[in-house]
């Protein structure tokens, strides 16, 4: 298994522990708020969304993956939701590996 299967897998891991918040609006709140530890903005997301995405999360201080389209995340959370962002310290170090493998390889 690749690591972004290992990705996905992780994101509806964290979906039904509830350590995931999804939606525009409340995973922006989520990255004001320092509770988002990692963001995910969908590939074939809008510019502007991704814009204010993008400067946000630089902003806080929180890593934004834009590796995955809409129908990928979608389909990882079991949910018709595209922009999300983990909450838990373990999920986002996980997460974050296995960025840095999938970047190496």
């Amino acid at each position: 298994m690749n690591s972004k299967d290992k990705i996905l897998q992780l994101l509806g891991l964290a979906r039904r522990s509830n350590n995931l918040v999804f939606g525009t609006g409340d995973t922006l709140t989520a990255i004001q708020k320092s509770k988002a530890k990692i963001a995910f903005f969908p590939i074939d997301g809008g510019a502007s969304q991704q814009k204010k995405f993008r400067d946000k999360a630089n902003f806080y201080q929180v890593t934004l993956v834009e590796d995955f389209t809409k129908d990928e995340l979608s389909q990882a959370i079991g949910l018709n939701r595209s922009i999300m962002a983990i909450t838990d310290n373990g999920f986002a170090k996980k997460i974050n590996e296995l960025l840095k493998e999938k970047e190496r390889n």
